[in-house]
C-alpha cells in the first residue's frame, strides 16, 4: 500500500526493519529493500503515538492515544503464529465437554466443571489439512463427535468405550460450512451438499435423498430438513437449457432459496425465493424463523426515489453485484415511468447480467433495444431468441452498416449461427447469410443459398467444384436439375469429372462472366463473401467454361465413384447434355459390368430418341449411325432384347438387322420387313440372305402375291424369285400355282413365261422317259426270250478257240451258257459251281447290288432320312420302288 506523511504517526527500528504507526492503527513492517512484507491492526481506535522495538527479539511495544479514552499500551510477539479462525463448535448438554474446530484443520476439546469455573483442561484431538466445516456429536452409551472438512466426514469417540482412538473416516467426502447438523426426531447427523441430503450414524452413511443444488445451510424442523440455497453466481456457460435462454426467475433477480423437505415421503413441502441474504435460521417456540439482512436503509432511500444516493451506498457497503443490479433495475423503471428511456437504458446495460427490459419492444424506442441486445451479446448472455429480435431490429431499420458488424465481430461468436443466417436469408441479406455460412464452413448452406435465394448459378457450380468430393456431390445431387437449367455446359463437366473419379477441388479463381439480370438491391456476394473466386452481378447469367490448366488443381482425392445410374435422373429435359455425360463414361475402361450395360443401353436408348426427333433427314442419319456404330461388333454389353426392343420402338430397322444378323435369324430379319410392308427392306435381305437360305425365296414368293401394291413394288423381282425356285426346285410348279393362287394377285399373264418353261421342260422329260420306257420294255423282252431259250431249246456252241489263252479247241473242252468255251486245262476246276471266267465279275456285281436291295428292303430309317433330305420326294419313292424294297421279303428273296 502506498503511504503519505499524513498517515504515518510514529516509527521506530531494530531487528534490520523499519516499523512504521499510522493514525488509523496500523503497524507497517519495511526491509531494507523498502518492501512492507507484513501490515497488522494494533489497536482499533486512535493513532499510534510511540513505538519501540526491543533489538535481538521479536517485541513490539506501541502505545495508541485516542482524545476520548486513555492511552493503550501493548506489546507484540510478532514471532507468534497469526491466530487460526474457529469455524465450528459443539459442546454436550451438561457443558463438561466443548469441541471447537478451526480453520487450520485442528479441533480442539476443552473437558472441565466449566459452570462453576473449577478448571478446564484442553488439547487437540484432531489435525488435518483440510478446513473444519462442521462438528456435531451424539450422546448414549458412548458419546460420538462428528467431524466434518471440505473433503471428510469422520467419527471420533470423546466418552465411553473407544475414548482415545484416532478419528475414523465414514466417507472421503466432505461438506460445506454450515451444511452439517443432527436430526433431532433420528439422532443421525445430516450432512447437504450439492446433489443431495446425506444421513450418517456410528456405522456409516445411511440413506439419502436427491436434491440438486448449492446450499449454505441445513437444519431438522420436526418432520423436515430446512436447506437454504444461495442465489446462482451467474449463468452456466455448459448448460444446454441456459445456452438457449432458458433462465429462471431465481437466476435473474440474485434470489436466495429457503425449502422445506419431507424426506419421509420424499416430497418438498415448502419451498421460497427471498431477495435479502439469511444470515440466520432458528428454532424456538415451536416456530422455525429466518433472519434475513433486509436492507433498511436501501428501502428508505427506494420511498424517496434517491436511487442515486442508494448506489452509492450499495457501493460503499460492499453489496454483492446481484443486489447492486437490482438497484439499477430499479433505478432504470423509475426513469421509464418518468419517460427518460435514454438514461433508462443506460441503467438497465449496467444490470444487463440480470436484466430483460421487455418495455422496450415497443417499436417507437427500437433503438434502445437495439442497444440493450448488442450489448447482451457482448457479455455473452444472449440466447436465440435475442439474437433473432436484434437481427430483426437491424432488417426493420435497414442497417446494413450495422448487420455487417455484427456478424463481422472479430472473436469467438457471440450469437446462435443457424439462427442468424435464417433470419439474413428471411430478410433478404443473403451476402450477409452466405458470409456467416462461409466463415463458419457451412457449404451445404452457401451453396443453399446461392441458388435458392441470390440465384447465382455459375457460382454455385464454381463453389462446388471447391468442396471436398462428399460435400461437392452431395450439393451436386440435390440440385443437379436446377443447375443443369441454367449453366448446362459447366454441370454437365462436373458430372463428368466427379464420375470418371477425376474430380479434385479448385484452389485458382476462375472468373466468369458477369450476370445480366434486371438491377437488385442486392450487392454481388463477392463484396462480402471471402471467397476468392466469387464474381459480380446478381440472378441467371449466360454460362461460359472458363479454362483452367491442371496446375490449379490440387492432387486427386480418393473417393468412391458413384454409380453411373445414379446421376440419370439428374439429366430428365436435358438429353444433349445426357448424351455427352454418357459419351464421356462408355469410354472409361475401368466400368464395372453393371455400369456398362446401364451406360451402353441407355445411350443407345438416347441415340434413337434423339434421331427419332430430328426432322432434317441428314441429321436423323447422322444419329442413325451412331446408334448402328454402338452396337456393331461382337461382346456389346447390351441384351439383344433390349436392342430388338428399342430399334422396335424407334422403328430403328438397321438396329434390329443387325443384331438378327449377329445372331444367325436371316428369316427374322426378312419377316420383320415383310410385317412392315418394307418391299424393298425384303428384297435387299432376300438378296443378301437368299443364296444361304433357299426358303426365303418360298416366303418372299407368298409375300410378293398378298397384295397388288406390294407386287408392283417387287416388280421384276417376282420373276427372279420363280426362276430361283425353279432352278433349286424349291416348289413344284403346282405347288407355286397353289401359291400365287390364294390371293387374287397374280394373274396367269405374270407367271406365263415361268408356266410356258416349266411345261416344255416336262414335256422334254416326259418324251425322255418314253424312249427309256420303250428302250427298257425291249431290253426286257430280249432278256426274258434268252431265259426261256435257254430253259427249253439246245444251245449250239460254234466257238473254235479257247477263250483264256486263245488256242484251237480240243478236248476235253469246257463250254458255258453264255457261249464261251475254254480247255479244261485253262481253268482251275470244273465242278457244278464253276462260273464263266469272262462273266464272273458281272455276276458278282449284280449278285451283290440285288443283295442290298434285299438287305435294304428292311432300313426304313434309310427311307424315310432319303425322304427327308431330298426336294424331290416322289423321285425317293420311285427309286426305292425301283429297287424293289417295296415288294414282300420273301419275295425279294426269291427273285435273288
Amino acid at each position: 500500500m502506498a503511504l503519505t506523511s499524513s498517515d504515518l504517526s510514529s516509527l521506530c527500528t531494530g531487528s534490520s526493519n523499519i516499523f512504521l504507526g499510522t493514525v488509523d492503527g496500523f503497524v507497517h513492517i519495511v526491509t531494507s529493500s523498502f518492501r512492507v512484507v507484513r501490515s497488522f491492526k494494533a489497536h482499533d481506535t486512535g493513532s499510534i503515538t510511540h513505538m519501540k522495538q526491543i533489538n535481538g527479539t521479536s517485541l513490539l511495544v506501541t502505545i495508541s492515544e485516542d482524545l476520548s479514552n486513555e492511552p493503550v499500551l501493548k506489546a507484540w510477539a510478532l514471532d507468534t503464529e497469526k491466530k487460526t479462525e474457529d469455524r465450528a463448535f459443539a459442546a454436550l448438554d451438561d457443558l463438561s465437554q466443548v469441541a471447537i474446530g478451526f480453520a487450520n484443520g485442528s479441533v480442539t476439546i476443552i473437558r472441565g466443571d466449566l459452570i462453576h469455573d473449577r478448571g478446564a483442561r484442553q488439547r487437540i484431538v484432531f489435525e488435518s489439512e483440510e478446513p473444519i466445516t462442521g462438528l456435531q456429536t451424539q450422546s448414549g452409551l458412548i458419546t460420538v463427535l462428528y467431524i466434518s472438512t471440505t473433503s471428510r466426514i469422520l467419527t471420533l469417540v470423546i466418552a465411553g468405550r473407544g475414548q482415545g482412538q484416532p478419528a475414523r473416516v465414514l466417507e472421503d467426502t466432505g461438506c460445506a460450512l454450515g451444511c452439517m447438523t443432527v436430526d433431532n426426531e433420528t439422532g443421525d447427523i445430516l450432512i447437504a451438499r450439492e446433489d443431495a441430503i446425506y444421513m450418517y450414524g456410528p456405522r456409516g452413511r445411511g440413506p439419502s435423498y436427491a436434491f440438486e443444488s448449492s446450499k449454505t445451510s441445513i437444519n431438522s424442523f420436526r418432520d423436515y430438513v430446512a436447506l437454504v440455497c444461495p442465489p446462482k453466481s451467474g449463468p452456466d456457460k455448459g448448460d444446454t437449457l441456459r445456452k438457449y435462454g432458458v433462465n429462471s426467475a431465481d437466476d435473474i433477480l440474485g434470489t436466495t432459496t429457503f425449502t422445506l423437505l419431507d424426506t419421509d415421503l420424499k416430497f418438498i413441502a415448502h419451498s421460497e425465493s427471498l431477495l435479502s441474504p439469511m444470515k440466520h435460521v432458528f428454532i424456538e417456540w415451536g416456530d422455525l424463523f429466518l433472519l434475513t439482512t433486509e436492507g433498511k436503509r436501501l428501502e428508505i432511500l427506494y420511498e424517496r426515489n434517491l436511487y442515486i444516493l442508494a448506489i452509492n451506498l450499495a457501493q460503499k457497503t460492499g453489496i454483492d453485484t446481484l443486489q447492486q443490479n437490482a438497484i439499477y433495475r430499479k433505478y432504470g423503471d423509475f426513469l421509464y415511468q418518468r419517460g427518460d428511456y435514454d438514461t433508462a437504458m443506460q441503467q438497465y446495460l449496467r444490470a444487463i447480467d440480470n436484466t430483460e427490459p421487455s418495455q422496450y419492444l415497443d417499436t417507437q424506442r427500437i433503438h434502445n433495444l437495439i442497444e440493450y441486445l448488442e450489448e447482451l451479446h457482448d457479455h455473452g448472455h444472449a440466447t436465440v431468441d435475442h439474437t433473432t429480435l436484434l437481427l430483426n431490429c437491424y432488417a426493420k431499420l435497414k442497417d446494413t452498416s450495422k448487420l455487417d458488424s455484427f456478424i463481422k465481430a472479430p472473436g469467438e461468436l457471440k450469437f446462435d449461427l443457424e439462427t442468424a443466417i435464417a433470419m439474413c436469408r428471411q430478410g433478404g441479406y443473403f451476402e450477409q447469410a452466405a458470409y456467416l455460412a462461409t466463415k463458419h464452413g457451412e457449404n451445404d448452406m452457401v451453396v443453399d443459398i446461392l441458388i435458392e435465394d441470390s440465384k447465382k448459378y455459375a457460382e454455385a457450380v464454381e463453389y462446388i467444384w471447391r468442396l471436398e468430393p462428399e460435400s461437392a456431390y452431395h450439393n451436386l445431387m440435390k440440385y443437379a436439375r436446377v443447375l443443369l437449367a441454367h449453366c448446362p455446359e459447366s454441370t454437365t463437366e462436373l458430372f463428368k469429372v466427379y464420375y470418371t473419379g477425376k474430380f479434385r477441388p479448385r484452389t485458382e479463381i476462375i472468373e466468369a462472366e458477369p450476370q445480366t439480370q434486371q438491377t437488385s438491391s442486392i450487392q454481388s456476394l463477392a463484396n462480402i463473401l471471402p471467397l476468392r473466386y466469387m464474381t459480380g452481378g446478381t440472378g441467371a447469367q449466360p454460362e461460359t467454361l472458363p479454362t483452367t490448366d491442371e496446375n490449379n488443381y490440387e492432387e486427386p482425392l480418393p473417393y468412391k465413384v458413384p454409380k453411373p445410374r445414379t446421376a440419370f435422373s439428374a439429366f430428365v429435359d436435358h438429353p444433349h447434355e445426357f448424351v455427352g455425360f454418357l459419351e464421356t463414361l462408355v469410354e472409361k475402361q475401368d466400368l464395372e459390368q453393371e455400369s456398362k450395360v446401364d451406360l451402353f443401353t441407355t445411350l443407345f436408348e438416347m441415340y434413337l430418341d434423339t434421331a427419332k426427333s430430328k426432322k432434317d433427314t441428314t441429321e436423323k442419319q447422322e444419329w442413325d449411325n451412331k446408334a448402328k456404330k454402338l452396337i456393331e461388333g461382337k461382346d456389346i454389353p447390351i441384351s439383344t432384347s433390349n436392342v430388338l426392343l428399342l430399334s422396335d420402338l424407334s422403328n430403328f430397322r438397321e438396329g434390329s438387322t443387325l443384331v438378327r444378323e449377329q445372331e444367325g435369324l436371316r428369316l427374322d430379319i426378312f419377316r420383320s420387313f415383310t410385317s412392315a410392308k418394307d418391299t424393298q427392306g425384303a428384297i435387299q435381305a432376300l438378296r443378301r440372305y437368299g443364296p444361304d437360305e433357299p426358303q426365303l425365296y418360298v416366303d418372299a414368293l407368298a409375300y410378293f402375291a398378298s397384295s397388288p401394291q406390294i407386287l408392283e413394288e417387287a416388280g421384276d423381282e417376282l420373276d427372279a424369285v420363280l426362276q430361283r425356285i425353279d432352278q433349286d426346285g424349291l416348289l413344284s410348279p403346282l405347288q407355286v400355282i397353289q401359291a400365287l393362287s390364294n390371293n387374287a394377285v397374280v394373274t396367269m399373264g405374270r407367271v406365263k413365261k415361268y408356266l410356258s418353261a416349266n411345261i416344255d421342260r416336262e414335256r422334254k422329260e416326259i418324251s425322255t422317259n418314253r424312249r427309256l420306257i420303250s428302250s427298257y420294255k425291249s431290253e426286257t423282252a430280249t432278256k426274258q426270250q434268252e431265259l426261256s431259250n435257254l430253259a427249253t431249246q439246245p444251245v449250239v456252241f460254234q466257238s473254235r478257240r479257247c477263250q483264256s489263252c486263245g488256242g484251237t479247241l480240243d478236248l476235253p473242252t469246257v463250254h458255258f451258257l453264255c457261249r464261251h468255251s475254254f480247255h479244261e486245262r485253262c481253268l482251275n476246276r470244273v465242278d457244278d459251281d464253276a462260273q464263266c471266267p469272262v462273266c464272273a465279275p458281272t455276276n458278282s456285281t449284280l449278285r451283290a447290288i440285288r443283295q442290298r436291295q434285299v438287305d435294304s428292303a428292311d432300313q426304313h430309317d434309310l427311307f424315310k432320312a432319303e425322304l427327308s433330305r431330298s426336294r424331290d420326294r416322289f423321285g425317293v419313292v420311285s427309286d426305292f420302288f425301283g429297287r424293289g424294297v417295296m415288294r414282300s421279303q420273301a419275295t425279294m428273296e426269291e427273285s435273288a
